[in-house]
């Protein structure tokens, strides 16, 4: 398990079980290159990790893998009680991923950092109440409690109203009289 982090070496240090020895310094696997794509996750306090010794010295270890367990659990997907599926793919910011800590089912509002989503039907992002999807039927977004979507039937909006520049569709005045509309029968 990782019990402390340098990110400005990218280097980590490990407590080895079952004898609780902890290692030096050494480099953190905290992203993947592939060509000019680099994408950078250093490694958090608690994760645990899978440790190679180099040329079988048990004192020179390199980090090759880090793993999900009964403690350490893979993040949620947001708006969902589950985790990914084979298929998909999720990158999270800021979620607590020790078990004791983490709440059985993340609502919207527990999504502490940006997220995003994908998966072979939909591909959707966001950060805390607020988010977007896409899919082959439409788009939709989602503020707080505002969803407005837009697919073949047009955009529909609930649980808001839709505003221009100066006009309300909810409050508005017509052109003709000075009488106020309520809200659109349905």
């Amino acid at each position: 398990m990782v019990s402390a982090t340098d990110p400005t070496n990218h280097a980590i240090k490990v407590r080895v079980q079952p004898e609780d020895i902890e290692t030096g310094w050494m480099p953190d696997l905290s992203g993947v290159q592939a060509g000019k794509l680099r994408i950078a996750c250093p490694t958090s306090v608690g994760t645990h990790v899978v440790l190679l010794p180099i040329e079988g010295d048990a004192e020179q270890f390199v980090v090759v893998a880090a793993v999900y367990d009964t403690v350490v659990v893979p993040p949620k997907v947001p708006r969902e009680d589950r985790t990914v599926r084979t298929g998909e793919w999720l990158v999270r910011s800021g979620y607590e991923s020790v078990a004791s800590k983490q709440k059985e089912v993340l609502s919207e509002g527990d999504v502490a950092g940006g997220w995003c989503f994908v998966a072979p039907s939909e591909v959707s992002f966001g950060v805390g109440n607020n988010s977007i999807s896409v899919s082959a039927d439409g788009v939709k977004f989602n503020v707080g409690n505002v969803e407005a979507s837009i697919d073949n039937s047009g955009i529909s909006v609930k649980g808001g109203d839709v505003y221009t520049q100066r006009v309300s569709l909810d409050q508005h005045i017509h052109a003709v009289g000075t009488q106020q509309t309520s809200r659109p029968l349905l």
